[in-house]
């Protein structure tokens, strides 16, 4: 991921951030439509767990420009929900969701560009944690 990349997917998180409950709704909402078989493997208070997406999600975002940092977190935070359920196969429609949720939040900010770049930083991501669930 280039420096121009990270900088504009921290910028567009930033306006994402003061939605956060909405976007969460939105990202679950979304997964549980295009991927049904996932739904099971959230249990409890879908409030609590949208909130602990979005911190997550901040933490990853802001620590893009270090990810020597962020990539051993994110590796265990994979191997946790291995433990709920979570599949190698389940990466995709989660950043299907996550992609069209920015998507939804962001309206006009969205562009190829940012899609292309919040899409490199996932696949970046999800191909580092995915082996270490399998």
């Amino acid at each position: 991921m280039t420096p121009d990349e990270v900088q504009a997917i921290q910028d567009s998180f930033k306006l994402v951030a003061p939605i956060s409950e909405q976007a969460a709704a939105l990202f679950y909402g979304r997964l549980f439509e295009i991927a049904p078989a996932v739904k099971p493997l959230c249990r409890g208070d879908m409030t609590e767990q949208g909130r602990k997406l979005m911190a997550t999600l901040g933490v990853v975002v802001n620590s893009l420009g270090n990810l020597e940092a962020v990539l051993p977190a994110a590796s265990a935070l994979a191997k946790r929900h291995v433990d709920y359920g979570v599949k190698a196969e389940d990466y995709t429609p989660v950043g299907a969701a996550l992609l069209w949720t920015l998507e939804q939040g962001l309206g006009a900010h969205w562009t190829p560009e940012l899609a292309a770049a919040w899409g490199a930083a996932y696949t970046l991501l999800s191909n580092y944690t995915n082996p270490h669930i399998e």
